[in-house]
């Protein structure tokens, strides 16, 4: 079965490729070995941060525990506040929480690039944060980018839940399992939405590439190395479909089981414009820990670059970020804004908002159970006092900068450079 998948995937892409245009650098950041080349011949060296939270809510950068996919977060405050208040709060939210003052800052730190997280939905007419058709994803990517190149910034696009689920878990908003990887319709529906993207982006100079599909396969389940399997051919079935629409931007490829597993992913000569994305959170702070990582990108020739990586000590993660420039490894941080600490901007949390979290955490399964938990009278207008509050706080110029984590990410320490070429055009 595994083989007739690939062999499919093969047959699609070398039917598209042959129909696609040619491929035109100039202007484009490239691969070339193991580095990213800019338009003028220089090296690029990953550095910068990620937009979680954003445009794929997560629990804990609300300070929510049980409560910490999308849709749970939007079902809570539904059943908290009612839906049509939720809505209001999450189209304020979109507008607020990051602006061109957050792309300012985030260039004024010294980063280079920015990840950018979205939800497929965004692309979509399902219901997603507050609209249930004309969803705005477009909309937002258009001003990021637009910010972005103004600081010369450069941009990756991260399907970080994709139809169906990739990972199993709450970071891709799924239903506990990867069906992605076994859903015909939602390998088509992935696919197209990605072709749609390259179609509008496919002479956008300030994006760096598309990355594919966020942490795909969860360690947990039993079936794991059979789902690891399906990976491949769905990463060619996606690059193929891209690249009807957009010969240019490279694409990104990260491997199973949290994005550190690249043994699966045995074929890489598919596409001349391909480079690996990996992450890392705790362990060692050394080359060691990540000689796997290494050893990849050295055996297939090219780019590796830490797309995740941070929630940890200013010292751990300037000793990791100081490994990864040395051994060639660009980085983003996850994430710039959040609740509390350990990220580039801390959003202070309203008085009243453990209300809210203390409804976050109540037993919700019945209904008898959400009235139970749902506060009233002045309690219940503390919370709306707080939604409103939290509102503001995320705006940029209500965020406290965290100086020491944003030292830790070395953003202003100079760049590994590129290794010279031998006669047979590898680098050294």
């Amino acid at each position: 079965m595994n083989f007739k998948l690939l062999l499919a995937s093969a047959l699609v892409f070398s039917a598209s490729a042959a129909g696609a245009a040619e491929a035109d650098y100039s202007g484009f950041v490239k691969v070339s070995g193991p580095d990213l080349v800019k338009p003028d011949g220089s090296k690029l060296f990953i550095m910068g941060t990620n937009l979680g939270n954003w445009l794929n809510p997560e629990g804990y950068m609300f300070n929510f525990r049980r409560t910490n996919s999308p849709r749970m977060i939007n079902d809570m405050f539904c059943e908290l506040v009612g839906p049509d208040a939720t809505a209001e709060f999450w189209e304020q939210f979109k507008e607020n929480y990051i602006t061109k003052a957050d792309i300012d800052f985030i260039a004024a730190q010294g980063a280079n690039t920015i990840r950018l997280p979205f939800h497929y939905k965004l692309f979509t007419d399902e219901d997603y944060m507050g609209e249930t058709a004309n969803q705005k994803g477009f909309d937002y990517i258009d001003k990021v980018v637009s910010w972005a190149r103004n600081n010369g910034l450069y941009v990756i696009l991260d399907m970080h839940d994709a139809p169906g689920g990739q990972t199993g878990d709450n970071i891709d908003d799924s239903y506990g399992y990867p069906w992605l990887l076994t859903s015909e319709r939602s390998q088509k529906q992935f696919c197209d939405i990605w072709k749609e993207i390259a179609k509008r982006y496919k002479d956008e100079t300030a994006i760096l590439g598309y990355e594919l599909i966020n942490e795909p396969i969860a360690h947990y389940f039993e079936d794991k190395d059979s789902l690891n399997a399906l990976l491949q051919p769905l990463h060619m079935r996606a690059v193929s479909a891209i690249r009807e629409a957009d010969p240019n931007h490279i694409i990104l490829l990260g491997g199973p089981q949290w994005n550190s597993v690249f043994t699966p992913l045995t074929n890489w000569t598919y596409d001349n414009n391909l480079m690996w994305t990996c992450h890392r959170y705790g362990g060692d702070a050394t080359a060691e820990a990540i000689s796997h990582y290494i050893e990849t990108r050295d055996r297939s020739n090219l780019p590796m670059y830490m797309g995740e990586i941070g929630h940890n000590t200013d010292k751990w993660q300037a000793d990791f970020a100081r490994v990864m420039k040395e051994n060639n490894i660009g980085y983003t941080f996850w994430p710039y804004k959040k609740a509390g600490g350990s990220c580039m901007n801390g959003v202070k949390m309203p008085e009243g908002w453990d209300i809210i979290v203390e409804f976050s955490e109540a037993p919700r399964g019945t209904y008898e159970e959400i009235r139970n938990a749902r506060p009233s009278g002045a309690r219940l207008d503390s919370v709306k006092t707080a939604m409103k509050t939290y509102l503001e706080n995320i705006k940029a110029a209500n965020c406290e900068p965290q100086t020491s984590y944003i030292e830790s990410m070395l953003l202003n320490e100079p760049q590994p450079k590129a290794k010279a070429k031998t006669k047979n055009g590898k680098r050294k």
